[in-house]
């Protein structure tokens, strides 16, 4: 059975935790359109509060 690919809005938010964990920048976004980039960047702040409470890589 293949696999369904995830939903793009849920892919950026992903991608965007995994930049704010790992410490990158917000700068370094990679969406342009604006429904993807505020989701990326919601992941990045989660990661952020995350990074915060101790969690880490």
């Amino acid at each position: 059975m293949k696999r369904q690919k995830r939903d793009k809005m849920t892919r950026a938010h992903s991608k965007g935790y995994k930049a704010g964990i790992t410490g990158r920048s917000k700068e370094l976004c990679p969406f342009q359109t604006s429904d993807a980039r505020s989701e990326w960047l919601g992941g990045w702040r989660e990661a952020l509060e995350d990074r915060n409470l101790g969690f880490s890589r």
